[in-house]
């Protein structure tokens, strides 16, 4: 995998925008940057819970697109990645935008998992966002990947609660990665989410059972779009497997503790409105 870096310039970060580095050779996540957004929705649903001095976890950072919008926002992010030339990457864009903003940004080099040790992650050749540990054998849809070993850590040892926001996205060991940070999510009882559910690519668990887990500690979940609407377990899981199960699964937003809707009165009459149209 190439990781050579193109340097951007994002007008919608920061006062007067930002310069910031996306790999060069990437398909998906580098190309939407360079256009001057990414994930939109997920993005705007982040923002609304940030507040200067609030405190934000991102597991699964990549080029650091969400770490960056918490520095700027005046938050302390700690956000994982575990492939060194993409952490590369995130620690530059970090540091501008610590240049820039008044938060604060702590760089993890490790994948958020179970327990401290190592693994091998399989490397995607085109969209260098789906990066992915793996167990005993490759993914099918990756059996030509280039493997490497990284660093594994137990999000517990290294950042203690509160915080404010969770963001996990890391490619299927959303489970193990909260498993690692059980001590953290009890300090955190008012908390923002955004987590990636992909029952194809999911590891360690079945993919309800990481609802169940999700819905037990308290959060509302719905799909992280324009309006999000309340969801149940048997509803995410329905939507998810009608999806081509290689290509993706669902963002969710979910809230603990805090009003599940950010966009008020209007908000709630919109995400109502899609709750009843998509039956």
């Amino acid at each position: 995998m190439d990781f050579s870096a193109k340097t951007v310039r994002v007008p919608t970060l920061g006062p007067s925008g930002m310069d910031f580095d996306v790999l060069a050779e990437d398909t998906i996540i580098g190309p939407s940057i360079a256009g001057g957004a990414w994930e939109d929705h997920e993005t705007r649903l982040f923002l609304a819970h940030l507040r200067p001095g609030a405190r934000v976890l991102d597991l699964g950072a990549n080029v650091g697109w969400f770490a960056v919008q918490a520095i700027l926002a005046g938050a302390e992010v700690h956000a994982f990645e575990p492939v060194p030339g993409i952490a590369d990457l995130t620690e530059r864009n970090m540091q501008r935008a610590m240049e820039i903003g008044s938060g604060k940004g702590i760089l993890h080099r490790a994948a958020a998992a179970d327990a401290k040790g190592t693994a091998e992650i399989a490397l995607s050749e085109g969209n260098h966002g789906d990066n992915r540990v793996i167990d005993e054998s490759t993914p099918a849809d990756m059996m030509n990947a280039t493997c490497i070993e990284i660093k594994l850590e137990r999000v517990d040892d290294l950042v203690k609660g509160p915080i404010d926001f969770l963001k996990v996205d890391t490619q299927g060991s959303e489970w193990l990665a909260l498993q690692g940070a059980t001590e953290l999510l009890k300090a955190s009882p008012a908390l923002g989410l955004l987590i990636e559910f992909w029952p194809y690519a999911l590891r360690g668990c079945e993919p309800g059972e990481l609802l169940d887990l999700l819905l037990g500690m308290g959060f509302t979940l719905g799909k992280a779009t324009t309006a999000p609407y309340p969801m149940s377990k048997e509803r995410i899981l329905a939507q998810a497997l009608q999806r081509d199960p290689v290509k993706g699964g669902l963002d969710l937003y979910g809230t603990r503790g805090l009003p599940f809707h950010v966009d008020g009165i209007k908000g709630k009459l919109h995400g109502k409105w899609r709750s009843m149209r998509e039956g």
